[in-house]
């Protein structure tokens, strides 16, 4: 799962939020093709041949780990993200495997969770925002662009207002030809 482009252009200089510019090879969103998707506020993981595995993010010259499998060839030249999976093992990946095990037995009624990538949202799993942002009660696996929002609004006034009150995290679009673009709450600046 390559790192996902925005929708629109950050201000990298101020604030850090976006403005009513759109990041270029993301104009398909605002000409309404493809589909919008609920985005979840967890931790991405991911199945490969069966196995559980974390995203990881060799951030900036940071040397991934030896079992590190890269998503995409190198890292972002402009951003210096180069996100890939490591095997989901170890006591740090504990309520990552507890996800999992919930989404084998209620998503895919106690057969395995098939290959694939999804978001483990649970009390103890959370963004620099703090734990449990999706106010769950227990663990829970969510299908990366199962969450369809037909008749999202796709300008910028319109997605800014659609997430303010909102309980999202953001949404992701999905082209057919596989491009993907996001967009979060947190990227706006509601002051």
């Amino acid at each position: 799962m390559k790192k996902i482009k925005s929708v629109f252009q950050r201000n990298y200089d101020g604030n850090r939020k976006v403005r009513d510019e759109v990041v270029p090879g993301s104009e398909w969103v605002l000409s309404g093709e493809g589909i919008a998707t609920r985005k979840y506020d967890g931790m991405a993981v991911a199945v490969i041949d069966g196995q559980p595995f974390k995203r990881y993010d060799a951030k900036a010259g940071r040397t991934p780990p030896p079992s590190f499998r890269p998503a995409q060839p190198e890292a972002d030249p402009v951003s210096g993200h180069w996100p890939g999976w490591v095997p989901a093992e170890g006591s740090d990946a504990k309520h990552v495997l507890k996800c999992l095990a919930w989404g084998s037995e209620f998503i895919f009624k106690g057969g395995p969770v098939p290959d694939g990538t999804y978001e483990a949202c649970s009390p103890e799993i959370g963004t620099r925002h703090g734990a449990n942002p999706e106010n769950l009660s227990g663990p829970r696996l969510f299908i990366h662009g199962a969450d369809v929002l037909d008749a999202f609004p796709r300008d910028f006034s319109g997605i800014r207002e659609a997430l303010r009150d909102s309980p999202m995290e953001g949404v992701v679009f999905h082209h057919p030809d596989g491009r993907m673009a996001k967009i979060k709450k947190s990227d706006f600046d509601y002051s």
